[in-house]
Order: C-alpha cells, then sequence, then structure tokens
C-alpha cells in the first residue's frame, strides 16, 4: 500500500503559478526523489501531497482514493522536515511516540512501537535522553523515529540532511536508504542536492519552475536526458557545453560530461582538438578536476582519475569524441 497519483496538479498564489500541471505516478515501496534548484517548486509539491497546501486544481490520489479534501491527519502520510521539530522537555521516545499517544494508542503498543524505531535507527541506548543531549545526527534520527511509528502508506522527506555536516549527511543517507529497504515503504525525497538523489532513488523527478522537466531511474537522466537542463542538473561535476558548429557538427550545442574529456600537456591540431589553457586545478586525491579555458568554447571541466599535474595557465589540448556527446537544437531540447 503507498501507491501515490498525481493528475494535472497545480498550485497558484494570487496570480502566481507555482506547480503547473504535474502528472506523476509513484509505484508502491518506491524510493521518488524530486530535485530541482530553489524555487522550482519541489517542495512546495511535498506539502500538496501532505495536506499542508491546498491543490489548486487537479487531483492527489492514495492508493486509488483522491486524498485532495482530507485533513493531514487523516492522509496515512507521515512527513519528516528539514527542522527537527522536536519537543524540548521530552525524551527520545516520548518525542517518537507523542502522535499515537494523542490518538489514544495503549501504552503498551505505543512502547512496542518506539523500541521497534528505535532499535532501527540505532537510538536503543538513548531513549530517555532529551534533544538538548542529541548531536544532529541523532535529532534527525528520532524525527524519522517518530514518523515511523505511525507505519504510514507514505512517508515524505523535505531535505532531512540539509543541517547536517558533510560526514553525517553522508552517514544518514545511508541510514535512510537502509531503512527504507527494511520497511519496504513508499518514499518521497525532496533535495536539491543530486547527489543525493543518485544515491537514494529508485526514481527521480526533475523538476524546473513548477513543471516536469524528466523522470526516470538515476542513470537513464544521467545516460539519456531530454534537453540541457536535466543534462546540466543531473551529473557532478556538471556536463560541459560545447559550440557544435564551431566543430563542425550539425546541431547547435554538444554536451560532453567531464570525464568524457581526454587533456593533454601542449598545445597540438586537430578536427577533434580544442586548445585551451588551464584556468585551476583541484585535486581531490582519487580524482583531479581540470578546469580550462577555451576560445570558442568557454570554460570547460576535465575530470581525471587518479593524481595529475597541470600547471596553472598553462597551454593544455582538450581531445573530445562526439560519439560520447549528447547533440542539442537551439531550444536545447535533444536531438536523438
Amino acid at each position: 500500500m503507498g501507491a501515490l497519483t498525481l493528475s494535472q496538479v497545480t498550485k497558484s498564489f494570487g496570480k502566481t503559478d507555482v506547480i503547473k500541471g504535474v502528472d506523476l505516478n509513484v509505484d508502491e515501496g518506491e524510493f521518488c526523489v524530486f530535485v530541482g534548484p530553489s524555487g522550482c517548486g519541489k517542495s512546495t509539491l511535498l506539502r500538496m501531497i501532505a495536506g499542508l497546501e491546498d491543490v489548486t486544481s487537479g487531483e492527489v490520489a492514495l492508493d486509488g482514493v483522491r486524498i485532495n479534501d482530507l485533513p493531514p491527519a487523516r492522509r496515512e502520510i507521515a512527513m519528516v522536515f528539514q527542522s527537527y521539530a522536536l519537543y524540548p522537555h521530552l525524551s527520545v521516545r516520548d518525542n517518537m511516540g507523542l502522535a499515537l499517544k494523542q490518538a489514544g494508542v495503549a501504552k503498551a503498543e505505543i512502547a512496542q512501537a518506539t523500541d521497534r524505531a528505535g532499535a532501527m535507527l540505532a537510538l536503543d541506548a538513548l531513549m530517555e535522553r532529551r534533544p538538548a543531549e542529541l548531536s544532529g545526527g541523532q535529532r534527525q534520527r528520532v524525527a524519522i523515529g517518530r514518523a515511523i511509528v505511525r507505519t504510514p502508506k507514505l512517508f515524505l522527506f523535505d531535505e532531512p540532511l540539509s543541517n547536517l555536516d558533510a560526514a553525517l549527511r553522508v552517514q544518514t543517507r545511508i541510514e535512510i536508504a537502509r531503512l527504507h529497504r527494511d520497511l519496504g515503504a513508499t518514499m518521497i525525497y525532496v533535495t536539491h542536492d543530486q547527489v543525493e538523489a543518485m544515491t537514494l532513488a529508485d526514481k527521480i523527478v526533475v523538476l524546473r519552475a513548477g513543471r516536469v522537466e524528466q523522470v526516470g531511474r538515476p542513470m537513464d537522466l544521467y545516460n539519456d536526458p531530454d534537453n540541457t537542463f536535466v543534462a546540466g542538473f543531473i551529473g557532478s561535476p556538471q556536463m560541459n557545453f560545447l559550440n557544435a558548429g564551431r566543430l563542425g557538427l550539425s546541431s547547435d550545442k554538444l554536451g560532453i560530461r567531464p570525464e568524457h574529456l581526454g587533456l593533454d600537456h601542449g598545445a597540438s591540431a586537430g578536427t577533434d582538438r580544442i586548445p585551451g589553457r588551464v584556468s585551476h586545478v583541484e585535486k581531490l586525491g582519487g580524482e583531479t578536476l581540470v578546469y580550462v579555458n577555451t576560445q570558442d568554447h568557454g570554460l570547460l571541466t576535465v575530470r581525471m582519475f587518479g593524481e595529475h599535474d597541470f600547471a596553472v595557465d598553462g597551454a593544455v589540448t582538450l581531445r573530445i569524441d562526439p560519439a560520447r556527446g549528447f547533440h542539442f537544437d537551439a531550444e536545447g531540447r535533444r536531438i536523438r
């Protein structure tokens, strides 16, 4: 249980259209990630599913039942917010079990549910502590535990890792992925971080300006983007876009991933060669990123595995293979 369907869903604030006719199916047990830049409407769409924002038009259905007019408490949906929103005077156990207590659930059942959630989230030894005694990552796990005990049909996550430092984000991301496998529950997760989207999702929904640009599995979006927006947003470092006409190609724009560009010291000529000068080098240990200024194509990024030395302002030559690229027209649409 937990299949979600959005049919021509819109949201307007006065004369401003924020969500513009979204159609989407999220299957039972699927981990679906909404991703896009700030202001694209992903959090608004999530809040509409939760019932925290009204739907201007269209239909939101859970397991085939229209839920547009149901209040949040009756939707069988649990939401984990960016802020932990824990009660500071309550213990971990009481924070997680509060919704069940308010619903009149028996104490023994609440204890069983909170113990189960605590074990799943490695909070067993912390159940009697208060939020002030916990780390940021532990507080976020408590917020997730509060959602688990409700056994909802659908879990919603609104940028839950944005308040954590880099190491904790990775750790908590792994825990959320494991939790999804253990629960087998339907989850929708909002993030602006495409790395989170790529590593967590069964399905990614790429949003821009209130519209769905593309829906698909992570590697399908990476290897088969529909347009320059998706091609540039999915992948880190982002795709390079070259002037195809200057390369003698019939398309308007050629997109090439940084790992598909070759790089040589010094200048050399050839139809598949682009001269440039090194602008900056980032040595990351396992890989090296080299940023190269070119006359015809602007700043391009080359991703090289391992350690490599390139002098800033040194002359280099980029090697391209158009067969590894993506061709786009003047409007940014993919040419297949």
